[in-house]
């Protein structure tokens, strides 16, 4: 059976007792006819451990059992959403690649588009526009108030403009 998670990848559940925790997969298990992985912090299990020895205490051990890979998407590292995976030809390599923004989500894909990004020059400012870039975030500020205050009325006009259903009989008059 083919897999497209991996281990190390991280994944949102999609359904279920933890349907939307976020966790890293710690390992996939490849049976005939179905796959599972296991999440960390995810499907934790209560199990009780018996003392094999007089040393050793009996105890209750909570650990992460396995789901089925159905029920994970990869979340993609650059975009952050979580997404089917497809797949890509790279020269000769078949990689996995986000379906929405397109990014490569094998690790040394992605190494070598962070290098890539790191190595592009940083233009240096001039200090006017350090200046003018200052003055602009207190802009979007009030910007911002005035959107609140105007979502704010909208509020309250729509709470107003409802009113409470009666019956049909209410309605005729009757």
């Amino acid at each position: 059976m083919k897999v497209s998670v991996k281990t190390g990848d991280t994944v949102l559940v999609n359904s279920g007792k933890d349907s939307g925790k976020k966790g890293k997969v710690l390992a996939v298990i490849k049976e005939e006819k179905r796959a599972r992985v296991i999440v960390e912090g995810v499907n934790i299990v209560t199990k009780a451990k018996k003392a094999r020895s007089a040393q050793d205490k009996s105890e209750f051990v909570k650990k992460e059992a396995a789901i089925d890979v159905s029920n994970v998407n990869v979340v993609c590292p650059s975009c952050g959403l979580a997404v089917r995976i497809a797949h890509k030809v790279n020269g000769d390599n078949k990689i996995r690649v986000c379906s929405k923004c397109g990014a490569g989500l094998d690790a040394k894909y992605v190494k070598d588009a962070k290098a890539k990004k790191t190595e592009k020059p940083v233009k240096e400012e001039k200090s006017a526009d350090k200046t003018a870039k200052a003055e602009k975030p207190a802009k979007t500020e009030q910007k911002s108030k005035a959107k609140s205050v105007v979502t704010d009325e909208k509020a309250t006009k729509v709470a107003v403009a409802k009113k409470p259903q009666t019956s049909r009989s209410a309605q005729r008059g009757v």
